[in-house]
């Protein structure tokens, strides 16, 4: 049990930590982005050639080695995102009266140059382990990608705790995307899918003929994906979380506090004080409303 015990714990604190780094650094005034981001690019860089050295070794070490170096990878993605380098063609709030077809297509233009560079990077690790016997980086990084893309399509179809206060003032125009709802029709699909997937790891890591690298990597990956269900539940449930990372928050610069996309009054899953709500971009100030970071 001890094997399977270390590597959760392991993965556990490294997702608080760098969580709250990544939070940390883009709280700090914008002056200091273009240092963060040559320090985060150095560490993407250290981290794609940790998963490079460890993708044909199977010990134990190398498991761990190629997870932090998907970690260090994926942490390059969520700074660039958050410090406004790289986000999308889209940097203004949803259209007033926009259907919803044409609301999601402006929501994925918001963000697509960012989705593209996690595709990118996606691409690179697996080409880097297709032909290795330790593909931890890459379910890793799998991980990571399938379970935040459901995040943000649980944030636009509506749950009750949106934590927009965590967004930077730069991107305070995609309030608008979102929507508060006490559940959506893909919430469900989204936490029974990674809960069995992680049990299925879970339990394969548990199989005393599987090797030490295997029960330690699946372990890994199993405890990131356990960790990803939780922050789904933490979208719905009624919790403030943000005191998990209240140190790396305090001096964070909040968004101007914005309506969110209103609610039809006959939405059998609309939150109390859903209302319909007016455009973002009317309630904005012009240097945000008239464009992105500069």
């Amino acid at each position: 049990m001890t094997e399977l015990v270390l590597p959760a714990v392991f993965a556990a604190f490294l997702w608080w930590f760098s969580t709250g780094l990544v939070l940390l650094l883009d709280g700090l005034p914008r002056t200091t982005f273009r240092w963060s981001l040559a320090l985060a690019t150095l560490m993407a860089l250290a981290g794609i050639a940790m998963i490079g050295l460890s993708a044909g070794d199977t010990g134990v070490a190398s498991a761990y080695v190629g997870f932090i170096g998907a970690l260090l990878v994926w942490g390059w993605q969520e700074l660039s995102f958050l410090t406004g380098w790289i986000t999308g063609p889209r940097v203004t709030a949803a259209s007033a009266r926009a259907g919803s077809w044409r609301h999601f297509r402006q929501a994925v233009a918001a963000i697509l140059w960012h989705e593209l560079a996690i595709a990118a990077c996606g691409l690179l690790i697996a080409a880097i382990t297709w032909h290795g016997a330790n593909r931890v980086a890459l379910w890793t990084y799998l991980v990571l990608w399938v379970m935040r893309s459901s995040a943000k399509l649980n944030l636009f179809f509506g749950v009750r705790n949106l934590n927009a206060e965590l967004l930077p003032a730069h991107l305070a125009y995609l309030q608008s995307f979102f929507r508060r709802r006490r559940m959506n029709l893909l919430f469900p699909l989204s936490v029974v899918g990674g809960t069995a997937v992680a049990t299925a790891l879970a339990l394969r890591a548990l199989d005393p003929a599987a090797s030490d690298f295997t029960t330690t990597g699946l372990a890994l990956v199993a405890a990131l994906l356990a960790l990803a269900v939780l922050e789904h539940w933490l979208m719905v449930l009624p919790i403030n979380v943000n005191a998990i990372w209240q140190w790396a928050t305090r001096s964070h610069r909040r968004a101007p506090s914005a309506p969110t996309r209103g609610e039809r009054r006959d939405d059998p899953w609309a939150t109390d004080a859903a209302h319909a709500a007016p455009p973002l971009a009317s309630t904005l100030p012009a240097a945000v409303r008239g464009g992105g970071p500069s």
